[in-house]
């Protein structure tokens, strides 16, 4: 066995989704939303499975698709990329992301991470061979810091594994992060991999910045994008990767060897989707920041001490004003004898981890986030 995988725990996500089942609780954990995704999306899928080709599509993905990504991406973040030589469709972020390291990292190069980090960069980094590199992040803001900077990068710096926004912290890195980090790049000749997944789910007006935008960054930078955030249909694991032409033949021979290709329908449904109108991207952001909102301010009601929460599906509460130092114990109670199911935070880090914060997801209906402020009331009072 190798390992690498032989070794990993039990995925926090499912061990709070079998005690949500288990017990019956209101499920706050694992980000999904309850709405089945924009219908018209999802008929366009339909229809391709009956009318259209279900044989295997190009490896690179349907033109209509590709054409449909950079178009896309050059309306709404002002990219230029040649959707013949530079866009590639994956089965999902996470595929997209594994490639990349496979493509990119040879043994004993170093990776640098940042740590609260979505619980697949790390092992997926150790099996390319890669030695990771932490930068440690911490509440309220999660900014970058040059001095952590400084400290993690070095000459064998092969790869930056970057996501924008953040989960599990719900930050936006402003200007002046990405400034930051791309000169790191730039200085130290590091490829930028941006897990961009949540850039359509942006909050208060904000509008995702690339990194891959920045001065210096566009001949260096793995931009990778997700279907499933962009119209909440996290099953269908469609993913987006724009690179420049050296760097997307490497991505390309790794994803050939992983998936080869992605579900035809999925694809002319997706390449449908990203075509809508500004409209539906502007209510899908107005209708998660209702939830947040209404959920926030039903926290901060009963109470507890919320974070900011400027994009993602996730909000986080500091549970240290509650007089608790372990988040674990803290979800493990919250689940068992209130019927919530949360994230403790620090399952993102693999070492020295922020231990005060808890993660939950508001992208629910009403009914479900205002079932789960009814039960947190209970533990508000016990705690007041």
């Amino acid at each position: 066995m190798n390992p690498i995988f032989a070794d990993l725990p039990t995925t926090v996500f499912e061990v709070m989704s079998a005690l949500a089942r288990e017990t019956g609780a209101v499920n706050l954990g694992q980000g999904f939303p309850d709405d089945p995704g924009p219908e018209d999306v999802r008929r366009k899928a339909a229809e391709a499975v009956i009318h259209g080709w279900n044989q295997y599509p190009p490896m690179m993905g349907l033109p209509e698709l590709r054409e449909a990504v950079a178009a896309h991406y050059a309306r709404w973040q002002g990219l230029s990329v040649d959707p013949g030589t530079e866009v590639m469709v994956t089965s999902g972020a996470t595929e997209a992301l594994a490639g990349a390291l496979m493509a990119l990292v040879e043994p004993g190069d170093e990776v640098v991470l940042f740590a609260p980090l979505y619980d697949a960069y790390l092992p997926l980094v150790r099996r390319a061979g890669g030695v990771p590199r932490m930068v440690r992040l911490t509440p309220p803001h999660f900014r970058l810091d040059e001095a952590a900077l400084a400290a993690a990068f070095s000459a064998r710096t092969r790869v930056v594994l970057f996501n924008n926004p953040l989960n599990p912290t719900a930050t936006v890195f402003p200007e002046e992060d990405l400034a930051l980090l791309a000169e790191f790049c730039r200085r130290f000749d590091a490829v930028a991999v941006c897990d961009e997944v949540w850039e359509h789910v942006v909050f208060d007006g904000r509008r995702h910045r690339p990194l891959m935008a920045l001065p210096g960054m566009r001949e260096r930078t793995v931009k990778i994008g997700s279907a499933g955030k962009i119209f909440s249909l996290t099953g269908w694991k469609v993913g987006f990767v724009l690179a420049s032409p050296p760097l997307m033949r490497v991505l390309a021979k790794a994803h050939q060897f992983l998936t080869f290709t992605t579900p035809p329908n999925l694809q002319a449904a997706v390449a449908y989707g990203l075509g809508k109108e500004d409209s539906y991207f502007e209510a899908m952001r107005a209708g998660l920041a209702r939830s947040r909102d209404r959920f926030s301010a039903g926290l901060r009601d009963l109470g507890f001490s919320v974070l900011p929460s400027a994009g993602t599906y996730f909000l986080n509460i500091d549970i240290a004003p509650l007089g608790e130092s372990d988040d674990v114990a803290f979800c493990e109670r919250l689940v068992r004898r209130h019927g919530v199911a949360a994230i403790p935070v620090s399952a993102f880090y693999a070492e020295d981890p922020v231990r005060q914060v808890v993660r939950f997801c508001f992208a629910k209906t009403d009914e479900t986030l205002d079932r789960a402020l009814d039960r947190l009331s209970g533990l508000a009072r016990r705690t007041a």
